[in-house]
């Protein structure tokens, strides 16, 4: 069965940098179970997975505008600590969801110098090219459910 809308893909994969180093990868996981035209994974890897089958394997390389999209200065933002109250401890890598014009985004400490917390909204990966070796070990038709849910329900996909 080939990689379709609609269908849900269960893949095994490494993720690199452009020095090589694993970034992520499903080894300790086990396989990532995604629905297939649903937005569920980088657009740029979709479209490499589509119409693959079961067993094929492949290394592809993401530029940015097909993942996590360049880094943009202006999601760099400081603001005051009296934005984090009831937090205590606040330090450079911490991560905290913001409320913005376009929705809750994750933010990232980047600095914090007295009274002033430097934010990032940038995901951590903006700005990389990623390198995926990808093996597509099953593929099956989605349930009405999963399509009208948009992500996969069961073993490697979402619990309800």
């Amino acid at each position: 069965m080939q990689v379709q809308n609609d269908h849900v893909v269960s893949i095994d994969y490494t993720l690199k940098n452009d020095a090589g180093e694993v970034m992520d990868s499903s080894e300790q996981t086990g396989p990532l179970a995604y629905l297939h035209g649903h937005q569920n994974i980088i657009p740029g890897l979709e479209k490499a997975l589509d119409e693959k089958a079961v067993g094929d394997t492949l290394s592809v390389s993401i530029e940015p505008a097909d993942a996590y999209g360049e880094r943009d200065e202006r999601m760099i933002q400081t603001v005051p600590r009296s934005m984090f109250q009831g937090v205590d401890e606040i330090e450079p890598g911490m991560r905290f969801q913001a409320q913005t014009e376009g929705g809750v985004t994750v933010v990232t400490i980047k600095e914090v110098n007295g009274d002033e917390i430097t934010l990032d909204g940038n995901h951590e990966l903006a700005g990389e090219t990623l390198h995926f070796d990808v093996e597509i070990k099953d593929v099956r038709p989605a349930s009405e459910e999963e399509i009208e849910h948009g992500h996969v329900h069961g073993p490697g996909g979402h619990e309800h």
